[in-house]
């Protein structure tokens, strides 16, 4: 139990030095964390959310994002996992795009699939058959206590991607994106909002 308290503090000490956008230098990070307190409005309090204790329905919807980020960047920095799990919330929140997270997930564009792990067998068959879940892989678990903590905090956090929508790995160049707007470059995505947005 100890071990899991411990993970778990870890990854949410990890999630706010990310959100804060610390560097790596330890003065930096005590410097900037000191001018962060001083403009945080003290209302501001996150739920530390534990998915053993969310309703089956909510449970059903984290490990959909939990499943997103996985397939999408789980070999990203923690910053790039949170970005992709804002996309895939921002997605939710748009009219654009369906209302759950688990439809935004498997959503479909004339057979393409809008997360290219969807429509690829050997992940969609994990996903399908809660393979990871049932395997106990600590990088999956750490993945849905991220998650769980991203679906809790969504209207908390600061979103890396400045409310994008969509984004793809740097080594493509799709033609969508020149409709777009790139707003960053987080690991190794690039992520764009609609050019209408502000």
């Amino acid at each position: 139990m100890l071990k899991y308290f411990s993970i778990a503090a870890m990854l949410v000490v990890l999630i706010v030095f990310t959100t804060l956008g610390l560097a790596d230098n330890n003065n930096k990070i005590i410097e900037k964390v000191e001018q962060k307190q001083t403009k945080t409005k003290p209302e501001t309090v996150f739920i530390n959310a534990n998915f053993e204790h969310l309703t089956p329905k909510v449970q059903k919807q984290v490990l959909c994002l939990a499943n997103n980020i996985y397939f999408e960047a789980r070999s990203e920095p923690i910053k790039g996992q949170i970005a992709v799990a804002f996309v895939t919330l921002n997605r939710v929140s748009s009219e654009f795009f369906p209302k759950t997270i688990c439809d935004v997930v498997k959503q479909k564009t004339k057979n393409v699939c809008q997360f290219s792990w969807y429509c690829e067998v050997r992940p969609k068959r994990q996903y399908t058959k809660h393979i990871l879940t049932g395997e106990g892989s600590l990088q999956y678990n750490d993945i849905v206590d991220l998650a769980t903590f991203v679906y809790a905090n969504y209207d908390k956090l600061h979103d890396p991607t400045y409310g994008s929508l969509f984004y793809h790995a740097d080594y493509v160049s799709p033609g969508w994106r020149k409709r777009l707007d790139r707003v960053a470059t987080i690991g190794a995505h690039i992520f764009y909002r609609m050019k209408d947005d502000t």
